[in-house]
């Protein structure tokens, strides 16, 4: 299965690699692989909608960040959070306008 659609893939897509845009031709074919854009391995229009030709570098990486930012979802599940930075330096900044605007406004400064 996984050979029908990648020979479809490389078929029907241009050998470049759709993350960082090397091309890829012989002997370095091998090194493009089929990423499935819904991360579906199963999904596997004969379109090839559902497909992009990546490196195995960029391959990789888009996998990588996919767990990451799973991991990242659910790593901290309290209900209850605090705020990241209590300090708010710039609170009060309008209020500290209006007051030198009605200084400037009565002449005195």
């Amino acid at each position: 299965m996984k050979d029908e659609y990648r020979n479809q893939a490389l078929k029907i897509l241009p050998w470049v690699c759709a993350k960082c845009g090397r091309e890829f031709a012989g002997k370095k074919l091998h090194e493009l692989t089929v990423h499935h854009k819904d991360h579906n391995y199963r999904n596997n229009p004969p379109d090839g909608s559902n497909w992009e030709l990546l490196c195995l570098y960029c391959h990789d990486n888009e996998h990588s960040r996919a767990l990451e930012s799973e991991w990242q979802n659910t790593r901290d599940s309290d209900s209850k959070k605090n705020p990241a930075a209590t300090h708010t330096p710039f609170a009060d900044l309008k209020k500290r306008f209006s007051v030198s605007e009605h200084k400037d406004k009565d002449g005195t400064k």
